[in-house]
């Protein structure tokens, strides 16, 4: 029988959890508004890398908060990610320089992503605030980590406001990243869910990679490591057009590289982005026991039937998983996709051949986002690859885990 005592320790715990979590997350740009930061900065030029994600508790913009506090120093400057200032452009679209409120807007996502000495011309600081998604697979942080470059090289510091991790600062899963895949849409040595926000990534970036930024981070104020995006109080902003939702990105990972093989819809052309894995020929209930059978922690697989509205098997039924997270500080995202990949080889195998082959310029791209050409080996030319892809790189995160502990700041 528990003691008077301990019911009453076990008492106060629960509710110094519970006020904890009822605290709404500050983000770094409230933060820096709040303390007054801006006063450090008398007579100098700034510039913001953001975009519509760019806002506080209260929905104000960041933007319209610096042009509020401008007197001390002079807002000179935009710069906007893939999909613009506004988030309303498609990823393959390629987004111009344009203007706005009479300052130049300048698109890192068009005939430049990297910006030129001439756009930096006069700056002082660049502030950036963007809400990203949690994953390597992201353009986002590569924007970032360019902009640090450029202004070591020009000699101008660069402010982070940093912002929540939407999967939470926990979940670390899935492959590194070989220096052969590098690219846009993942330039930095961490596993597909790394565990760390935007801030901690940029020390990360300027340390590991020795840009040699003057950098500083702002960071969050009653964030914690194991909060999901849900947990923190704000309002999702949808950082690209299938990133509708806050729990979205918790299902970006179980998904996402599935995608770009289109071996099966995934939610992409329906209501349930990357929340569904659905093709003519999977067998709803099949399928779903065998997933579940597996008792992957944190994940439940829904038998499934549904119709596309466009894209991957529009207008046709599709039967398939609806997949639901029931616990998201222990799953493994990395592994559930990979046990997906590795089920439908296994039981269809025909018609996952035709759609892996009939993929081939996916391929690259494929492997571009994974970091590595190994998934794809394995997936190749294993009969049965689920269990070998998920215990692949287990060593080099376990190692990556040691290296992070440095960069964290909460």
């Amino acid at each position: 029988m528990i003691s008077f005592m301990g019911k009453a320790i076990f008492f106060l715990f629960l509710l110094s959890t519970s006020a904890l979590f009822s605290q709404k997350v500050l983000p770094g740009v409230e933060v820096f508004f709040q303390e007054k930061q801006f006063k450090e900065w008398k007579g100098k030029k700034i510039a913001l890398l953001t975009n519509h994600t760019g806002v506080d508790s209260e929905f104000r913009s960041t933007i319209h908060l610096f042009m509020e506090y401008e007197g001390d120093y002079k807002l000179v400057a935009l710069f906007s990610p893939e999909h613009g200032l506004f988030g309303q452009h498609y990823a393959w679209e390629s987004v111009s320089h344009q203007k706005w409120c009479d300052l130049p807007v300048y698109s890192l996502h068009g005939e430049t992503r990297r910006p030129t000495a001439e756009m930096l011309k006069g700056i002082d600081i660049i502030v950036y605030d963007i809400q990203c998604t949690g994953v390597r697979a992201y353009t986002y942080p590569t924007t970032l980590f360019y902009m640090m470059e450029a202004a070591a090289k020009n000699g101008i510091e660069v402010v982070v406001l940093d912002r929540p991790n939407p999967i939470n600062g926990v979940t670390v899963d899935g492959p590194m990243l070989e220096d052969k895949w590098r690219s846009f849409i993942g330039y930095v040595n961490v596993p597909y869910c790394h565990g760390m926000t935007i801030g901690e990534l940029s020390t990360f970036f300027n340390e590991e990679y020795k840009i040699g930024c003057k950098l500083r981070v702002v960071p969050m104020k009653n964030w914690q490591r194991t909060m999901s995006f849900a947990d923190t109080g704000l309002t999702w902003i949808p950082p690209s057009p299938n990133i509708p939702e806050s729990d979205t990105p918790l299902y970006c990972p179980l998904t996402g590289l599935l995608g770009e093989l289109s071996i099966s819809n995934i939610g992409i052309g329906f209501t349930l982005p990357f929340k569904v894995v659905g093709a003519p020929w999977i067998k709803a209930n099949e399928f779903a026991d065998k997933l579940n059978s597996q008792k992957l922690p944190g994940i439940y697989f829904q038998p499934f039937h549904y119709k596309p509205f466009w894209g991957l098997y529009k207008g046709i039924d599709c039967q398939g998983v609806l997949l639901r997270i029931t616990d998201p500080k222990t799953y493994r995202p990395l592994s559930v996709q990979y046990l997906i990949l590795g089920l439908l080889k296994s039981l269809y195998p025909k018609e996952f051949m035709q759609r892996l082959n009939a993929a081939a310029g996916a391929k690259d791209l494929f492997c571009k986002a994974n970091g590595t050409e190994a998934v794809l080996q394995i997936l190749s030319e294993e009969k049965y690859p689920a269990w070998k892809l998920i215990d692949l790189q287990k060593g080099e995160r376990e190692s990556f885990l040691e290296r992070r502990k440095k960069y964290l700041l909460y």
